[in-house]
């Protein structure tokens, strides 16, 4: 089973930028699926971006044009550039991953917050 370290959240102000990564402990290469999701206070967790092992890549409609994922094969790390921040964007982010027979497999989550 994969074990996964997100790092990178912080306060930020609006407009501002962070950028979070997802440390994967083995290879991400054959992974079916590397997702980003967020989960604010009374809200359900949600699938902020995505990318799989064939390089498709989807992205919430909130985050269009802002957030941009990517893979760093070499340190088995998934990176989640955030730009122009909202206060919306406020919440707990996760990486998972998912495999065909395996199921999903989630870290601990990094707190975004972003003020006015």
């Amino acid at each position: 089973q994969v074990q996964l370290v997100e790092s990178g959240g912080g306060l930020v102000q609006a407009g501002g930028s962070l950028r979070l990564s997802c440390k994967v402990s083995g290879s991400i290469f054959n992974i079916d699926h590397i997702g980003w999701y967020r989960q604010a206070p009374g809200k359900q967790r949600e699938l902020v971006a995505g990318i799989t092992n064939g390089g498709s890549i989807n992205y919430a409609e909130s985050v269009k044009g802002r957030f941009t994922i990517s893979k760093d094969y070499a340190k088995n790390t998934v990176i989640l550039q955030a730009n122009s921040l909202k206060p919306e964007d406020t919440a707990v982010y996760y990486c998972a991953t998912t495999e065909s027979g395996r199921g999903m497999n989630w870290g601990q989550g990094t707190q975004v917050t972003v003020s006015l």
